[in-house]
């Protein structure tokens, strides 16, 4: 049938079409009150504080860490950054909300320290989310800036302090997981082979059979280097080349050893990786735009859009970051239940800009 999706690029465009319609739907039937939004946000806030911690302490215990920060870092991202917008607005509104604030900072250190322990990329992903955040509400809210030679001086430092104080961290306790030198050794060993690889065997629809795992199996477009979850795959049944068990280790390659614009190049062709870049900047300009109009309603009176700006705001702002550290640092940010959580994101930030009424 026709419905059914034939390879990984056809899965993920018709769960992204799904996505994209259920968001609609909801976005414009469940209402989205300022209140509602904060305590969701707020909520969601302390959860991810409680799994990221106690994937922490599975990590030290080595019970078998199950890597949270990778799906739900940007989802924590839009709660934190939707949470600060809520309070801008609030506070602008006369409310006195040192106290929640405090909260919400005690949240955001929580993540900081147990993301960051787990992945470094999160780190990144984590920091320079908060950094366009809050860059955006001050233009939102038509404050002082908020980027200042001394606050990037500061967000400069703690990245540093953290980095140091994990390298210190995985010294002193002999735990070679932790330290970040070893991952960029790392990476710098097995980087170069598989930029060499994905440069010389890509092509504008996909790459070369012989370079791919599968070899003379393989079709040279959508052999599972990028996808969706697995679980997902398997759970329907779809005949697709998957990298299951210890074929894990075979996708890192890709997955983990190069950044986003050459892991959907080399298994789905420039011209795929193309469009993809077209989307990410189409729903960048399309969040921007919405926020403007949410602002001038705002302003002059109207509070009935108070909770999709805020969501907008938190949306876009985990959505910009992980493009760019998907897209030009690490492939696995957006790939697997990233890559879902991805889809998810753009479709929140398209779906602010249906059913507005005029």
């Amino acid at each position: 049938m026709a419905l059914i999706a034939q390879n990984h690029l056809q899965l993920i465009i018709e769960v992204g079409i799904i996505l994209y319609a259920a968001m609609v739907f909801i976005l414009n039937l469940a209402p989205m009150s300022l209140s509602m939004v904060l305590f969701i946000c707020i909520v969601l806030g302390i959860g991810f504080n409680i799994i990221f911690g106690l994937d922490v302490v599975a990590l030290f215990m080595s019970f078998g860490q199950s890597e949270f920060t990778h799906p739900f870092g940007p989802i924590a991202l839009l709660v934190t950054v939707s949470s600060l917008a809520a309070l801008a607005i609030m506070e602008e509104s006369g409310v006195d909300v040192r106290g929640l604030r405090g909260f919400v900072y005690l949240l955001m250190a929580g993540i900081t320290l147990f993301g960051g322990l787990m992945h470094r990329s999160f780190l990144l992903l984590w920091l320079l989310g908060l950094f366009m955040g809050l860059f955006i509400i001050s233009k939102s809210m038509r404050q002082r800036s908020l980027i200042t030679v001394k606050r990037v001086a500061g967000f400069a430092l703690i990245a540093v302090a953290g980095f140091g104080g994990l390298e210190l961290i995985s010294r002193v306790l002999g735990m070679t997981v932790l330290s970040p030198l070893l991952r960029i050794e790392r990476l710098e060993t097995f980087s170069l082979p598989s930029m060499k690889l994905v440069i010389k065997n890509t092509t504008l629809l996909g790459h070369n059979p012989m370079s791919s795992y599968w070899g003379e199996l393989s079709s040279g477009f959508a052999d599972g280097y990028i996808s969706l979850p697995l679980q997902l795959i398997l759970f329907f049944g779809l005949p697709f080349p998957v990298f299951y068990g210890i074929l894990v280790n075979k996708k890192d390659v890709i997955d983990y050893m190069v950044p986003g614009v050459f892991g959907w190049a080399y298994d789905f062709g420039y011209i795929t990786m193309f469009f993809l870049l077209i989307w990410c900047v189409g729903i960048i300009i399309m969040g921007l735009r919405m926020l403007s109009i949410y602002r001038e309603r705002r302003e002059n009176g109207s509070r009935s859009y108070l909770g999709r700006e805020v969501l907008l705001t938190g949306a876009l702002a985990a959505f910009m970051s992980q493009a760019i550290i998907g897209l030009f640092v690490i492939n696995r940010t957006i790939n697997g239940t990233a890559l879902l959580t991805f889809i998810f994101l753009s479709s929140l930030i398209f779906a602010n800009s249906v059913g507005l009424k005029e």
